[in-house]
């Protein structure tokens, strides 16, 4: 549960989970709602009764684009909206495959990697795919 009060809040919660290796969504301990982003209260029934569980990690690409940048800027690259299995959706990557093999409906799973930034990030790779 987030301390409204003294607490780091929620997005502050998230990083320091996945600087630690640990991919967690909330879960409202009031209507069982799973919420990603972060927030201090549930959007479906405003309870701030929010935990932090550990995803299945499964999902299905809703939707992607692939960014185009010269190679000298780092080439191109792919964003995707991920539906998780629990019902919320992320933006991410996929890394593993061609740009151009992501399709809507691939199923992906959840792994930690680096963002653009350098700091941790979630990212997914195929199902069955090695990376």
């Amino acid at each position: 549960m987030t301390d409204l009060k003294n607490g780091p809040g929620p997005d502050a919660v998230f990083a320091a989970k996945l600087a630690e290796g640990v991919f967690e969504i909330q879960k409202c301990g009031g209507c069982g709602a799973y919420i990603f982003h972060p927030r201090v209260i549930c959007p479906t029934c405003g309870s701030a009764n929010l935990g932090w569980i550990t995803p299945t990690g499964h999902g299905t690409v809703y939707a992607r684009t692939i960014v185009r940048r010269k190679p000298e800027r780092g080439g191109d690259y792919n964003v995707v909206l991920v539906d998780l299995d629990e019902g919320v959706r992320m933006m991410s990557r996929v890394d593993g495959i061609a740009n151009e093999e992501i399709v809507a409906g691939l199923k992906v799973t959840a792994a930690i990697g680096e963002g653009a930034d350098g700091e941790p990030a979630v990212v997914f790779r195929p199902e069955g795919g090695a990376l």
